[in-house]
């Protein structure tokens, strides 16, 4: 098995039944809209880490992410998610996105019909699964590329996803999201 079908099968946990209910019982929001902001946030997220990802800093950075959530228990995705860190989650998102946080929760909010914050709590939740997984894919790998492995990410999550992700990023709508994820930049996955 290929590493982009092993992340596809990992991040299928993401859209399982049994946690899409967890986190809509946890959040207070309708099953359905959890599921939708799932299938919308983690490509966007991903969409984000690829994009830090194209420099040098932006990809020494995710490294070092990927190195402190290397042994997050994420095999049991209803047990972690039931003892996930939501400060670790919003420290995350906040490296992740910037400045642009704000802006990305509420388009989520807006086509998902959940409140900003709970669109939130619920990205907060994620995020560490999101690291977890991308860390222990690339602990898995013989030879280590995280750009292959993000470009697996959202090649498995078809075109007209990545095509959503880059509209939630593309806050000045010129088509370049470069130029609104560059300034995150600086700041993208500092240790804690």
């Amino acid at each position: 098995m290929g590493t982009s079908d092993s992340l596809s099968s990992l991040l299928g946990a993401f859209t399982d039944g049994k946690v899409i209910r967890q986190l809509s019982k946890k959040s207070d929001v309708d099953p359905n809209q959890v599921n939708s902001l799932i299938q919308l946030g983690i490509p966007t997220l991903v969409q984000a880490l690829q994009k830090n990802a194209s420099t040098p800093t932006g990809l020494s950075s995710l490294q070092k992410a990927l190195n402190q959530h290397a042994s997050d228990p994420i095999d049991d995705v209803s047990s972690f998610l039931s003892n996930v860190d939501l400060d670790d989650g919003s420290k995350i998102i906040g490296h992740i996105l910037g400045s642009k946080t704000s802006n990305v929760q509420s388009k989520l909010g807006s086509q998902t019909g959940i409140p900003t914050d709970q669109v939130g709590t619920l990205l907060n939740s994620l995020a560490p699964l999101l690291m977890g997984t991308l860390a222990k894919q690339n602990n898995v790998s013989s030879s280590p590329d995280l750009s292959g492995l993000l470009g697996g990410l959202l090649g498995g999550s078809g075109n007209d996803m990545a095509k959503m992700a880059m509209g939630l990023l593309d806050t000045d709508h010129d088509g370049d999201v470069m130029d609104d994820v560059g300034q995150l930049l600086s700041g993208f996955l500092k240790k804690k």
